[in-house]
């Protein structure tokens, strides 16, 4: 259900305040929506999708004018992650990154591995201008990761497209759904990962919206152990890791920094420094495939629409996303941990378990009370 609000119930409406790792005036990420079509049948989908495009998608003509939107943050603008379902069901995909690119957005893409994304395909999206490409791997082996996309020959068409990425030289990052059921194999399937020449690995800590409210997620403590884990292996890995709606991982990478006698000014110039403070709505911008814009594609509720509404004046004005950067307006252990400015707790996750945006993150387990 996708909730539309003016200010969050039970909470007055927030100015952004002047402390560090505010991301206020431009977003870093944003993530657009194309399409809801997909042809894969992924147990975890937050979109939900089917095989048919819905019919109050952007057009084509609102697609290009939305663009021409975007230029209005001015510079820095926002790295556009082209995403969905599937972008490659549009079939005016091509045209929108071409025109994107001709605008001066840096655009990547997430298709889906589908017969559809061909070697060729990948060829003339890198024409058109795409700068990054992400794929998903949930699974070291066939078996696991078809399940979960629904779709038999999934696995294999990932490789391929990861092969096909790498030969054109296209910066590639895999995304890994992290569940209950997913965690043993992420060893074996980091394994995998480092063969396939990627950029980036990051790991998805479910949140549970669409069809993923049906899996299990992680306990507290297997997070907590988990992003221990990921904080050994980024140390010794030959690209970046990173995590998907877990920015609790943060704090524990910067617990270990210190532990270690790193300065606090080496920490912010760190790889994982460089992430603080971006979460839902803080750095990030979703913009649905009907023009409805939100703080994440994980965060279900509207600040407004693009057909009828600015989205810089939205990102930058709307009571929504001003309290979500406020994190002095957090609830509970979240509102009081030292971690807040650089953390923040999935705002995604703190909604979909109990309706409050501004809740704590219920997949944290550190105690700050206890520090």
């Amino acid at each position: 259900m996708t909730h539309v609000i003016g200010e969050i119930p039970g909470h007055a409406s927030m100015k952004t305040p002047d402390r560090p790792f505010v991301h206020a005036r431009n977003p870093i990420m944003l993530y657009w929506e194309i399409t809801r079509a997909c042809d894969l049948a992924c147990l975890h989908c937050r979109a939900e999708a089917i095989r048919h495009r819905h019919p109050h998608e952007l057009n084509t003509d609102r697609a290009m004018a939305f663009l021409r939107q975007i230029l209005d943050f001015g510079p820095p603008l926002p790295h556009l992650v082209i995403t969905g379902g599937d972008p490659q069901k549009r079939p005016d995909l091509f045209a929108v990154v071409s025109e994107a690119t001709r605008l001066g957005l840096r655009v990547s893409l997430a298709p889906s591995a589908t017969e559809a994304l061909t070697g060729e395909a990948i060829a003339r999206l890198q024409r058109a201008g795409v700068v990054g490409m992400s794929l998903s791997l949930d699974g070291s082996a066939a078996g696991p990761h078809d399940r979960l996309r629904g779709v038999p020959g999934c696995f294999d068409r990932t490789l391929l497209a990861a092969r096909d990425a790498r030969m054109l030289r296209i910066p590639l990052q895999i995304n890994t759904l992290v569940t209950a059921e997913t965690r043993p194999d992420l060893p074996a399937l980091l394994r995998l990962v480092e063969t396939l020449g990627v950029t980036r690995w990051s790991l998805f800590f479910l949140i549970a919206v669409g069809r993923g409210r049906a899996l299990p997620g992680l306990t507290p403590a297997d997070a907590e152990d988990l992003c221990h884990w990921l904080y050994e292996r980024s140390r010794e890995a030959p690209f970046t890791i990173a995590v998907t709606e877990a920015p609790f991982y943060r704090r524990v990478a910067v617990q270990r920094m210190r532990r270690t006698g790193m300065t606090e000014q080496a920490i912010v110039e760190s790889a994982v420094g460089k992430g603080f403070g971006v979460r839902d709505g803080n750095g990030i911008l979703f913009v649905s495939h009907v023009g409805q814009v939100y703080p994440s594609g994980f965060l279900p509720v509207s600040a407004g629409d693009v057909r009828t509404a600015s989205v810089v004046e939205l990102y930058r004005e709307a009571p929504l996303f001003a309290a979500l950067r406020d994190v002095t307006g957090f609830a509970g252990k979240c509102g009081r941990c030292s971690f807040n400015a650089i953390c923040g707790g999935s705002r995604a996750r703190a909604f979909a378990h109990t309706g409050d945006a501004l809740a704590s993150d219920p997949l944290c387990a550190y105690q700050p009370d206890a520090a």
